[in-house]
């Protein structure tokens, strides 16, 4: 089988569209399990730490998980006054994406993953848990999604590179 850019870009789009439905499921769990945390605390007088954090870490996983499908759906942060102007063409757009993909998305996300392995690293030498009593174990699981949500983000940032090079390749050809 012979991989190109198109079947590669159509790969990388599928993991992370499932990926991205797979954390939109998180959120249901956590907007259920904040409404059953609530309750048993204004209700029943029933508070719990390690249900507190769970609340935290479906959160920061949503966070992180969601960035890749984020990026995927051009739903991210830009300044759109110049890239969504009537006055810049396709063909710019495509080069402002690479650029700014290059120059900003791949080299951060690459820090984030470099400056956090000692720290994830550190986490399963001592198996991490919660310092709070009650709280909850495996934290390290938690601090390796860094690493993962990173990994996808930058999986994602290449998939844009090779679609907007498509685009120029388009633009070229007419």
């Amino acid at each position: 089988m012979k991989l190109n850019a198109q079947t590669l870009v159509k790969w990388i789009d599928c993991f992370t569209e499932w990926t991205g439905r797979c954390t939109a499921w998180l959120v249901l769990a956590m907007v259920l399990l904040v409404c059953y945390d609530v309750m048993m605390r204004y209700l029943f007088q029933q508070g719990s730490v390690a249900l507190q954090e769970l609340e935290w870490h479906l959160f920061a996983l949503v966070f992180l998980f969601g960035a890749a499908y984020t990026l995927k759906h051009d739903e991210h942060v830009r300044v759109d006054i110049v890239y969504r102007s009537r006055f810049v063409s396709d063909s710019m757009r495509a080069w402002i994406s690479i650029i700014g993909t290059v120059l900003f998305l791949l080299p951060f996300s690459l820090l984030i993953m470099v400056t956090s392995w000692p720290f994830v690293e550190n986490a399963f030498f001592y198996n991490e848990g919660s310092p709070d009593p009650g709280g909850l174990p495996y934290r390290f699981i938690l601090k390796s999604a860094i690493l993962i949500s990173f990994g996808m983000i930058i999986l994602q940032g290449v998939a844009e590179i090779l679609r907007n090079i498509q685009i120029l390749r388009h633009q070229e050809a007419r």
